[in-house]
């Protein structure tokens, strides 16, 4: 049912599928602005890695979130729902519609929906686990999650370790199950939502991800991760692209071999995108070439 309210049109799908050119298509249709939801390109010393907006793009539309802090600032999702609500309310105040682009889900749904409400944690007790991953391994927290909370570990993805050590933090600081704090009632936003998916077969997805790459390498993606390797313990370069760089730099790695690492490690992420982003009903798919006339005619404009 249509309302007075502004309508956010937010455009998802996996890594190289063309959303960024789709954003700025419908920037410029609506006459209006674009917030990006791309946690890696928040940072202004990673360009190459991370695909940001070339300058040409960039001058065709307003952006919000692209390249605004340093990889040494404490960023989050919960500062950046704040930060993207209250450029939202301003864009609003202008135009009746604001673009949403990016295929950080976590990030998509903190504006969409909002986030689940966490304690905060004590930094000793972060770096408690993080000691304890470092020293004892990943199944020393898988032990500890299910003798504290059978519950979550019985739906918990037990290989990653951000995961686990987020919710051993949780418990710990809340005495409660990390189970119970998620899927909280979602936030009531007062605007409308509007959910574009971009989708390819596999094997396309595969190929553009390879190209990608290629194409980075081409532009300087060594001499960039080379610059960034004296700062690669922060969390900002924990990331594909980068990670498998710097273990070429440290002899881990022939070039060779990092390269074919960036280009498997992106295709399993967009893969998780994907999973991700499949789980949400609201969403609208097209196929990435569908032509702007039949993503509009189909949009409630």
């Amino acid at each position: 049912m249509k309302t007075d309210q502004p309508s956010l049109v937010c455009i998802v799908g996996p890594t190289a599928i063309g959303k960024t050119a789709l954003s700025i298509k419908l920037a410029s249709h609506f006459s209006t602005e674009i917030v990006s939801a791309d946690s890696r390109q928040f940072y202004k010393e990673m360009i190459i890695g991370t695909a940001v907006p070339s300058e040409d793009e960039l001058s065709l539309a307003k952006h919000h979130f692209i390249q605004h802090i340093s990889i040494q600032d404490d960023y989050n999702v919960g500062k950046f729902e704040e930060d993207a609500i209250e450029v939202l309310n301003h864009i609003f105040e202008s135009s009746s519609k604001a673009i949403l682009v990016g295929g950080s889900g976590l990030y998509q749904k903190a504006v969409t929906e909002g986030l689940d409400s966490f304690p905060e944690i004590p930094s000793e007790i972060r770096q408690k686990y993080n000691t304890i991953l470092k020293t004892e391994g990943l199944e020393k927290l898988q032990a500890l999650l299910q003798e504290k909370d059978p519950e979550t570990y019985k739906t918990i993805k037990l290989s990653n370790p951000r995961r686990l050590t987020r919710a051993l933090e949780v418990i710990e600081v809340s005495g409660q199950s990390f189970f119970s704090f998620q899927n909280q009632n979602k936030k009531q936003r007062p605007f409308e939502i509007t959910k574009i998916g971009l989708d390819a077969p596999r094997e396309v997805i595969y190929n553009r991800i390879e190209q990608r790459v290629d194409l980075m390498i081409e532009q300087g993606l060594i001499e960039e991760a080379r610059r960034l390797y004296p700062f690669r313990h922060l969390n900002a370069l924990q990331t594909v692209g980068y990670k498998e760089l710097f273990a070429h730099f440290e002899g881990i790695l022939s070039l060779a071999e990092a390269i074919s690492e960036i280009k498997k490690n992106t295709r399993r992420f967009a893969k998780r995108q994907m999973t991700w982003f499949k789980k949400d009903s609201d969403i609208q798919w097209f196929h990435f070439e569908t032509p702007l006339e039949d993503i509009l005619s189909d949009l409630k404009t």
